[in-house]
């Protein structure tokens, strides 16, 4: 079994808390042979997303960073511009709401019209033009170097986490370099991902040196969300979807999937990848780490 190590959780500025009482409940049932049986379960709670006096969206959540969340989402849609000054985000957990704030009045009454449901398993709904503003990105040419993806996959895999306590669950990390920075995790990864956003927009962290890793599918949304917050490379264990590689190629966005152990294939970007580590060097991923499909 691959332990954690205090080097492994002491880099991050957020990490998983698996340990939140508020986060999964015991659950009791019975197994295969009938013996009585008590697994730990993932909460889902609606939190509701206001801008100024619009409600926007009701999203179902783990309730962790709900103004994370909040914030991440609307930027994520365009309902906050890059110069937009968030005047106040305000959660009521009673309500189960969030409210954001901004010195612009808003009304998106047209957008919300238009819905885009997304193949997200937690059934993710985009509003408006899926590809608006995205024929105006283009990302830097950063250079990733496969040392940095081995470490990272392994550090990721080896932090305690909310999946290894009771599965059911995606996370997402913000990295820079070899070292993970943001750890989020939610039923669905477009929401640990609109966190991740938040914590960006929040702490104007800037994305052109950032790596973000995912153990979700690659797909179009998850794509166009990466390259709208300006990170120029995406890696994850799962695969892909076709045109989420179109639009990787389009935008110049580093692609990298089917991460696990040594393997990993990369269908965008490769002539930024600088491969300083051979990959029979790196260790065999532990079973205890491998999600579903992994054995395959």
């Amino acid at each position: 079994m691959q332990l954690a190590r205090a080097e492994d959780v002491s880099d991050y500025i957020i990490a998983p808390v698996p340990a939140d009482p508020r986060l999964t409940r015991v659950v009791e049932g019975v197994d295969q042979t009938g013996a009585a049986s008590r697994i730990s379960v993932v909460e889902e709670r609606p939190l509701t997303i206001f801008l100024n006096g619009q409600e926007i969206v009701t999203a179902m959540t783990i309730g962790d960073y709900p103004e994370y969340l909040a914030l991440g989402f609307l930027r994520n849609q365009g309902m906050l511009r890059e110069d937009d000054e968030v005047t106040g985000v305000d959660h009521d957990d009673e309500l189960e709401t969030v409210v954001v704030r901004t010195a612009r009045q808003t009304s998106y009454e047209d957008k919300l019209k238009k819905k885009t449901r997304t193949s997200g398993c937690a059934v993710g709904t985009v509003f408006g033009d899926m590809m608006e503003g995205l024929e105006e990105v283009r990302l830097p040419a950063t250079p990733l170097r496969t040392s940095w993806l081995y470490e990272l996959a392994g550090r990721i895999n080896r932090t305690p986490s909310l999946y290894l306590e009771a599965g059911a669950i995606h996370g997402t990390v913000l990295c820079r370099e070899n070292r993970p920075l943001v750890y989020m995790e939610d039923v669905g990864r477009h929401n640990a991902v609109d966190k991740i956003a938040g914590w960006m927009l929040s702490e104007k962290e800037a994305p052109g040196d950032k790596i973000l890793y995912t153990t979700g599918r690659l797909t179009s949304e998850m794509v166009i969300k990466t390259a709208l917050m300006g990170i120029p490379a995406l890696a994850s264990r799962s695969g892909f979807t076709g045109w989420g590689v179109e639009i990787a190629r389009e935008v110049g966005l580093t692609l990298i999937g089917r991460m696990r152990g040594q393997r990993f294939v990369c269908l965008s970007g490769e002539e930024r990848l600088l491969r300083d580590v051979d990959p029979d060097t790196v260790p065999v991923e532990d079973s205890k780490h491998r999600r579903k499909g992994a054995r395959a």
